[in-house]
């Protein structure tokens, strides 16, 4: 009996090698390399390649496995500027926050301020680097000179931040001579002050929305022409109310659904062609779900995919080893980040397969896998999932995914690194 389990097991090992070898082989012979990690060279490989899918697709998902990676901001620059310049999309939607908005815009479109200053406009923190810093100055470098219609927009679409919503619409309405009661002026000072609580319930946004909806709809009744500015104005309403909606749904979807109708709203009323590139994490831009396989946790991208179906491509991101940077929090000590190195992939990741094709960085077009029956991207295997807080060692977070229906292409990358957080030399 011993002997017979044994020749089980060495069969069944002998089985997994061979497969293992055949979807290498197809890797090989079907992926496109991305030549480099270089924000600024071109996409030969992928132009001359380009899947058919993703030339007449006209809003773009581009996902990341751990907001602390360099190589990903750098060739998601890398496409967006490809983007821009050979397929005319204009709309840069990011996982941040409506206030971050009108700064951003403002400089990228050749108005006053500087990298430094610029990059405090972020509401989340793992932006606040060179790279993604030295996209908005490509942005800037590009917008001058062009009409209005021309120049990239830049737009959040994470409702997790309001701060300074309410003086802007107080601002508004003083302009503007709206008669506005105090007290619902006062329902939005607290809207924009109210912190999630994640270990509470509440009624919040049952006693509040209502507030809200009556100012908008004094607003909106005022204006006897909906200019930009009375536009703007109403939907940062909307995002304040989505806000004040996850307060008392933090445990829900509610954040991706808010994030979805942000971008819904960006792409059929704020573009002239309906083309966008998005810049958020792979949990958010999937066509699937969020977390595990099978969680039924429906995510912005999911949403996208049925909303526009084709016309939406998602590009999902992973990696196989590199340094890795993780927020720790310990007991009597402050609270402070380190870097930490991945020397090999996790066993029974899409990784540690992905890892052993020939190149550093590629493309891979997982519809074109579909078409031809490769069984390994309909596998639910692990992948690595790191959000904001970064990798702990002690608590990593691998998680299944069934990669044939999270994504429609993916990038591979062997080894990443750690952003560039120093801002002084931008």
């Amino acid at each position: 009996m011993k002997y017979f389990t044994i020749t089980i097991l060495l069969l069944i090992t002998s089985k997994i090698n061979s497969q293992n070898k055949e979807t290498v082989q197809w890797i090989n012979q079907h992926l496109i390399e991305i030549e480099d990690a270089n924000p600024d060279s071109t996409l030969e490989n992928f132009i001359a390649n380009i899947p058919d899918k993703f030339q007449n697709a006209k809003i773009f998902g581009f996902g990341e496995a751990t907001h602390h990676g360099k190589e990903f901001f750098t060739i998601k620059t890398k496409f967006f500027k490809y983007l821009v310049l050979k397929m005319n999309v204009k709309a840069f939607l990011m996982e941040e926050s409506y206030p971050a908005e009108s700064g951003i815009n403002e400089w990228i479109t050749g108005g006053k301020g500087n990298p430094e200053t610029i990059a405090t406009n972020f509401s989340i923190v793992p932006w606040r680097t060179k790279e993604v810093v030295n996209l908005l100055k490509w942005m800037r470098s590009y917008n001058l000179n062009k009409s209005k219609n021309e120049q990239i927009q830049f737009y959040g679409i994470d409702i997790q931040y309001v701060g300074g919503i309410n003086k802007k619409i107080r601002d508004f309405v003083k302009k503007h001579k709206i008669k506005i009661n105090e007290n619902l002026l006062s329902a939005v000072d607290r809207c924009v002050d109210k912190k999630v609580d994640y270990n509470a319930s509440t009624d919040w946004a049952d006693r509040n929305i209502p507030e809200l909806e009556k100012v908008k709809k004094i607003i909106w009744g005022s204006q006897s022409d909906s200019s930009s500015e009375t536009k703007d104005i109403l939907r940062a309403l909307d995002y304040l109310m989505g806000y004040t909606f996850y307060v008392q749904n933090h445990k829900s979807q509610i954040r991706d659904l808010k994030m979805f109708e942000n971008a819904k709203y960006i792409i059929d009323n704020l573009t002239t062609n309906g083309k966008a590139f998005i810049w958020a994490h792979n949990e958010h831009i999937n066509n699937l779900e969020m977390l595990s396989y099978g969680s039924g946790w429906t995510n912005l991208g999911a949403r996208l995919k049925k909303q526009y179906k084709d016309k939406y491509y998602s590009v999902g991101f992973d990696f196989g080893i590199g340094n890795l940077r993780g927020y720790v929090a310990e007991k009597n000590k402050p609270n402070h980040w380190e870097v930490y190195s991945l020397r090999q992939p996790y066993k029974k990741t899409y990784s540690a397969t992905l890892f052993e094709a020939d190149n550093d960085i590629y493309f891979i077009s997982l519809n074109q896998a579909k078409d031809d029956s490769i069984d390994f991207f309909d596998k639910k295997e692990k992948q690595l999932i790191l959000g904001a807080p970064g990798y702990n060692p002690k608590n990593y977070h691998l998680i299944k995914k069934r990669f044939s229906e999270m994504y429609d292409g993916l990038i591979f990358i062997k080894k990443i690194s750690v952003p560039d957080y120093n801002l002084d030399r931008v």
